[in-house]
């Protein structure tokens, strides 16, 4: 009997259940690539929010990545701490901190986006190109109606 007609038909159509199991899997295998080199998802979100939007506060990051600020912190720290990140009073406002990413966070940002590139691929296999957009889309719906 193969794996699909061994569950009851109705866990096998209910989408929420196969998002789950769908999201359980990618983000087992995002976390063994991104902890195989000593990364995680977070660093992964804050180096690629700076890249895109540039220097930014800790509250600004925040709402951008969707950390909360009390673990934000935490990561900021492992960032700086890997020289990925510095952390400099903000000149409109001393009592902030602005964090930059430095060009050793570009370069591991770079290593990042190829690892998840990979992953990607292993985890949307068999799906084809236009399967995956439209998985991208609908997905996206989902994540900004929720």
């Amino acid at each position: 009997m193969s794996e699909s007609t061994s569950e009851a038909r109705r866990l096998r159509t209910l989408p929420t259940r196969l998002l789950s199991l769908a999201a359980t899997y990618a983000d087992r295998r995002v976390n063994e690539a991104l902890g195989g080199v000593g990364a995680r998802k977070w660093h992964y979100a804050v180096l690629a929010t700076l890249d895109e939007f540039g220097s930014a506060s800790q509250a600004e990051l925040s709402d951008r990545t969707r950390i909360y600020r009390s673990d934000l912190v935490a990561v900021i720290n492992e960032l700086t701490e890997r020289r990925f990140v510095e952390r400099s009073p903000d000149p409109a406002d001393r009592r902030r901190n602005v964090v930059s990413m430095t060009a050793a966070g570009r370069h591991h940002l770079g290593q990042l986006d190829r690892l998840l590139t990979e992953v990607q691929d292993d985890v949307l296999a068999p799906l084809t190109s236009q399967d995956r957009e439209q998985l991208t889309r609908l997905l996206a719906a989902l994540v900004r109606e929720h």
